[in-house]
């Protein structure tokens, strides 16, 4: 559909003039303008969640936090995107994140390709003051290509979005509240017996940490390859 002149308002982020169309998120506005935001449940090609809280921003006029990859821009805002305040809520995720579950990178198949050991050396998180949970996570090695560690997941939903909207499987779920949740292969099934995965591995390359890998990788050699992301999400769109 085409788009008359009265599609687009004019905002500002970071204090910089910008244009954008109405339906569009901050987000969204900020990466065409070349503004980087930091996420980690959010992938391009796949639909917003706001689950890691980590692309906060501050909205003028305001006292409270807003996703970026889940507010509307609007005439006139005036959106920040770095400041004192953001910089410590998002270091505070970060700790978060690690505490919860048991990452290690030293010795991770994705240690160098991980997108929360990026965040944490963006954000200059270099050690951990929360005190570790330590919780009795199970590795699922029942697939024969692939491998779920849950003591690595950081619940982003990333494989249940990839698998729901663009596999149409929707072999991956959320189960469980708080730090007992994970994500699961159909009912709560080892994932070699889930009879609706197609093993095609979507899941595994969207997957922002080593929690799902590939079987036979050694440590740093999971590398993530997403480009295939917008081209069918656009597909799908058009169909």
């Amino acid at each position: 559909m085409k788009r008359g002149p009265s599609n687009i308002i004019t905002l500002k982020i970071d204090g910089q003039d910008v244009g954008a169309r109405a339906e569009e998120t901050i987000l969204e506005v900020a990466r065409e303008n070349g503004i980087e935001i930091p996420t980690l449940c959010h992938l391009e090609g796949l639909s917003s969640m706001g689950g890691c809280r980590l692309c906060m921003v501050e909205v003028k006029g305001s006292p409270k936090l807003f996703t970026a990859c889940m507010t509307p821009v609007q005439e006139g805002m005036e959106v920040t995107t770095r400041s004192p305040r953001l910089d410590r809520y998002r270091r505070m995720i970060v700790e978060m994140l690690f505490t919860e579950r048991n990452h290690v990178c030293a010795v991770c198949v994705s240690n160098g390709h991980c997108d929360l050991q990026d965040l944490a050396i963006n954000l200059e998180v270099s050690h951990v003051t929360l005190p570790y949970l330590y919780p009795k996570m199970s590795i699922d090695a029942s697939h024969e290509r692939f491998v779920l560690d849950h003591n690595r997941c950081v619940l982003c939903a990333r494989c249940v979005r990839v698998c729901d909207e663009i596999e149409g499987a929707h072999t991956w779920d959320l189960m469980g509240r708080g730090v007992n949740s994970r994500v699961i292969t159909d009912l709560a099934q080892p994932w070699g017996t889930a009879q609706s995965c197609t093993s095609c591995g979507k899941c595994v390359q969207v997957c922002p940490t080593g929690a799902l890998f590939e079987k036979g990788k050694s440590v740093a050699e999971m590398t993530k390859r997403r480009q295939f992301l917008p081209y069918l999400a656009a597909m799908r769109e058009e169909e």
